[in-house]
């Protein structure tokens, strides 16, 4: 990842304020152009989205609150004509990330030069097996076409399998390939909604066959990723994120609170804003200033904090690594430590 050395002092002034939150997600449109087995997102298209002034507008209000990554996803982020500039606008406060599913990367290469990662679904290396979870013909060519193309392009691009009952038995396959390609493994973990009463953004879908009935595969999985972890900077997952969910695999347990609307937010395509997607939404976007800081958002936090409904693993990321230290974890681990994005920040003569 290189960071412009202006970029890399707003994130860490960003990092020492009090009450701020560090990673928003932002499923800036509901179109799909894909029919996902285990997701709702395609089943229920909604047209209506913000327009990119109003996006600006949010990522700004984002940016004062002290939000330092920023992850842009749906539906497919890159149907929308005004992805570029949306992601040119985030890029220079934010880390930035781009979900695709692999069918719009090549098309929107240019507009993709700006951000910090591409994160590229694809499940397996079984191409008729990714393309029945995908519902599309083809799906499993373009991704690799795309990942490849990427790279190839000097795109910091990585894929980002969900892993489900479906493909747990090859994902430590999967994951030797793309890493010995130095093409780095960000990891989903199958879950599905549960039904809060006007949840904001219904995304999984319970499906019996992506539910992950074997636990001790799933542990025995966390265990070889963290040894591989060792041995490749390619595999972006954090130790203590593996910790926990090897727990839950074993015991049933939670290590951890949920931390939304500390740690982390959504936002819709709408702009409103939810602690997680499945819940309810809480605010509009533009309200946030006057509202997080008050009695109502401190009462929503602890009602979420003993929330134990999902196992999204990125709610489980961000409420794991919490505080400044945690996000000094992240770098470390991610990065192996924060001098790795000093020494490759662009001096600002070169910018």
């Amino acid at each position: 990842m290189t960071l412009s050395s202006s970029k890399l002092l707003g994130l860490l002034k960003r990092s020492l304020k009090p009450k701020r939150t560090y990673h928003a997600q932002w499923m800036i449109t509901r179109r799909c152009n894909y029919r996902c087995r285990g997701c709702n997102v395609w089943a229920d298209q909604e047209p209506s989205e913000l327009s990119t002034e109003e996006i600006k507008k949010g990522l700004d209000i984002l940016r004062d609150l002290g939000v330092l990554e920023i992850v842009f996803s749906g539906g497919n982020p890159l149907l929308r004509e005004d992805i570029g500039e949306i992601l040119e606008y985030s890029s220079r406060y934010f880390i930035t990330t781009v979900y695709d599913n692999g069918s719009m990367a090549v098309e929107r290469i240019d507009d993709l030069r700006n951000v910090d990662f591409v994160a590229i679904s694809i499940d397996t290396l079984d191409e008729e097996k990714n393309d029945y979870l995908k519902g599309v013909k083809g799906a499993w060519r373009r991704a690799m076409d795309a990942i490849f193309k990427l790279k190839k392009e000097g795109i910091r691009v990585g894929v980002s399998p969900t892993i489900s009952q479906l493909n747990i038995h090859e994902i430590v396959d999967f994951t030797k390939y793309f890493i010995e390609r130095e093409i780095p493994v960000w990891y989903c973990l199958y879950w599905y909604d549960y039904p809060f009463k006007d949840g904001m953004f219904s995304i999984g879908k319970k499906v019996d066959e992506y539910t992950i009935t074997d636990r001790k595969a799933l542990a025995d999985l966390c265990s070889t990723l963290k040894a591989m972890k060792r041995e490749s900077d390619y595999i972006y997952i954090t130790d203590k994120t593996l910790d926990a969910v090897k727990n839950l695999a074993l015991t049933g347990e939670r290590t951890w609170k949920c931390k939304a609307l500390q740690n982390f937010l959504v936002v819709d395509h709408k702009g409103r804003v939810a602690g997680c997607h499945s819940r309810e939404p809480v605010a509009s976007i533009f309200d946030l200033p006057d509202l997080w800081d008050s009695p109502r958002f401190d009462e929503l936090r602890r009602k979420y904090s003993e929330c134990t409904k999902c196992a999204y693993l990125c709610y489980i990321f961000y409420s794991v690594h919490t505080g400044l230290s945690g996000i000094i974890e992240i770098l470390r681990d991610r990065w192996k430590s924060a001098n790795t994005i000093l020494r490759e920040a662009t001096p600002p003569t070169s910018r």
